[in-house]
């Protein structure tokens, strides 16, 4: 078993181009011996978005805090909020974007090949 609090989990900023005031925590994953999923914690600062890309794994979100959209290929965005569920399924281009001027922050499950 592995017990870790976020606020003892470096904070990296992500440097894929596209991306803009966004930050990864990744609490558990496959140093901890995971057996099949990685749990990152994105935070994206007011303004902020993840790139726009597509991979070939889904991931499953539930956001923490803020305000914030999920955004398809075609460009359209969904309305995110605190305590709000969201799937990306296999090779669905998104990008997540901060729509407050507070944090939005969000858990993100992967398969832990790909985290």
């Amino acid at each position: 078993m592995k017990i870790i609090s976020l606020s003892d989990v470096e904070k990296k900023k992500v440097n894929m181009e596209g991306a803009e005031g966004a930050w990864k925590q990744q609490p558990l994953g496959n140093a901890d011996g995971a057996p099949v999923y990685a749990y990152r914690v994105f935070t994206v600062e007011p303004g902020g978005h993840t790139p726009f890309h597509h991979h070939p794994y889904e991931h499953m979100n539930y956001v923490i805090e803020g305000h914030g959209a999920l955004v398809n290929e075609k460009g359209e965005e969904t309305p995110l909020k605190a305590g709000d569920f969201a799937l990306v399924n296999p090779d669905e281009k998104h990008q997540y974007r901060n729509k407050d001027d507070k944090p939005f922050k969000m858990i993100c499950g992967v398969p832990k090949e790909f985290e």
